[in-house]
């Protein structure tokens, strides 16, 4: 089950457990990261001190007087460390391997039956490592017999520190005492957790029984509250300051429906009907503004004997008929928005309606692409011819200014729909004219309704179709259509 599906009581009290939960992993990760850490930081620096330890010690063999007696060359290296390589070694608790200068074992302080870990021959990275870094110095890890083995390898010089050898100290890690305090540590930090782990189950249940104590009343009411209904008032007793508050929101809010169910209604319609006069009247202006010229100039220039008087006349009322004819057209665009299209459904090739309403544009850039030579389809052919004209007119307005115009139409069936594309690489559509695409409103354009695909959507709609776009500024538009082709 998702925990969506419990309830806030259930939520608010899993959430503390789990909050629980989640700090005793995390300090307890956190305390063993710390605590490998120091360990790892302690025996790094005890083997640095070893190894300081041990070469303090050579150093001093090496340059008193009273000690080594042969020269402090790489070939002597086996009689200078003959007996006091043990010496050292018993002394620090630890393996001294002493190599030549190409990585040749020479002396070990290793001694028994079982066989030493340090290799006879050094590998070339080793000796590169040692030559070359800052130091001189190389150290590597490696686990042998589930315990960690430290190998530390650096030069040992004559008393112009020239390197004559290499000294290596095998150095095992004693992590006892380390991991003792570590699980003694866990074991208390567990009793601590274990009591608070109680201490938050009784906490938590009382804190998610006390906050959804009043929740369900509220929900119930709230599920009953409906725009169209007189809705009942939530009366709560003893609630606490935050579910009162939430009431008394409640209470008003209310209140304030039944009011706005009423202004709303009215106020949508008042809107709808405002929208459609404001525009109804802006494109009356437009022609109305020619005419009133028209006929002040008529007024001005009209004399009876004028023999060019009938020609005149005719010219007057020609651009009067004109303009009377865009009126005409804004109302019959406008009374067919209002309707929804009627549809005399027939058998039709839509690849033979689509290239006949592409006939009437003359532009050598409008290309169709009928992805099957005969789709047949139970549809209004006239309709069919309105949803292309419309789209291929909008998108040859779209490549104005637009060098190497290009736009295709196609059309395809797949299963049992029809599909209608129409692309073009015009200057497209701008993030904030995408949302008001299919609203009924007037165009920016120096002509036209701007209801043309308000009215494609509307078609497309009343077969069950649906109509979309993507669309890139500067790049260009694609629409694409799908129609039932049955109904």
């Amino acid at each position: 089950m998702k925990i969506k599906h419990f309830s806030l009581r259930i939520r608010i009290f899993l959430a503390m457990i789990l909050l629980i939960l989640l700090a005793s992993i995390l300090i307890a990760a956190v305390t063993i990261y710390q605590y490998k850490e120091q360990t790892n930081e302690y025996n790094q620096g005890r083997l640095e001190r070893k190894e300081e330890s041990v070469k303090a010690s050579i150093n001093y063999w090496l340059n008193s007087g009273n000690g080594n007696t042969f020269p402090l060359e790489t070939k002597n290296l086996p009689f200078i460390f003959k007996d006091k390589i043990y010496e050292i070694s018993d002394i620090e608790k630890l393996e001294i391997n002493i190599y030549d200068l190409d990585g040749n074992m020479v002396k070990s302080s290793h001694s028994g039956f079982v066989k030493s870990d340090a290799p006879t021959k050094l590998p070339q990275e080793i000796l590169y490592v040692v030559s070359n870094s800052y130091d001189h110095r190389y150290v590597n890890d490696k686990i042998i017999n589930d315990s960690n083995l430290q190998s530390s390898y650096t030069f040992i010089t004559d008393n112009k520190f020239k390197p004559i050898g290499i000294l290596n100290l095998q150095y095992f890690q004693d992590n006892t005492d380390q991991e003792r305090d570590l699980e003694e540590f866990l074991v208390r930090m567990a009793y601590v957790y274990c009591f608070m782990f109680l201490l938050a189950i009784g906490l938590a249940y009382f804190i998610s029984s006390y906050i959804t104590r009043n929740i369900k009343a509220v929900t119930d009411k709230m599920k009953q509250t409906s725009l169209n209904k007189t809705n009942e008032k939530i009366i709560l007793k003893d609630a606490s300051a935050e579910i009162s508050t939430l009431v008394n929101a409640y209470n008003n809010m209310v209140n304030e429906l039944e009011k706005s169910a009423l202004k709303l209604a009215k106020g949508e319609r008042e809107q709808a009907w405002r929208e459609m006069a404001k525009q109804v009247a802006h494109e009356i202006k437009n022609p109305l503004t020619p005419m009133r010229l028209t006929v002040q100039s008529f007024q001005r220039k009209f004399d009876p004997t004028d023999p060019k008087i009938n020609e005149k006349l005719n010219e007057y009322s020609k651009a009067l008929i004109q303009q009377i004819d865009t009126m005409s057209s804004i109302a019959s665009a406008f009374s067919n928005f209002a309707k929804m299209p009627s549809q005399n459904r027939e058998e039709i090739d839509v690849v033979e309606v689509v290239k006949h309403a592409l006939d009437i544009f003359t532009e050598d850039y409008i290309s169709f692409f009928p992805k099957q030579p005969v789709i047949i389809a139970n549809l209004d052919k006239n309709q069919l011819i309105r949803i292309v004209t419309n789209l291929v007119k909008n998108a040859t307005q779209a490549l104005e200014e637009v060098e190497n115009e290009k736009i295709e139409v196609t059309v395809s069936e797949e299963e049992n729909n029809l599909n209608i594309i129409i692309a073009d690489n015009g200057k497209g559509i701008t993030e904030e004219d995408k949302t008001k695409v299919f609203e009924p409103q007037f165009t920016t354009k120096s002509s036209g309704t701007g209801l043309g695909l308000a009215m494609v959507k509307n078609i497309v709609e009343a077969y069950n179709g649906t109509i979309s776009f993507t669309s890139q500024e500067n790049t260009g538009t694609v629409f694409k259509i799908i129609i039932p082709k049955n109904k």
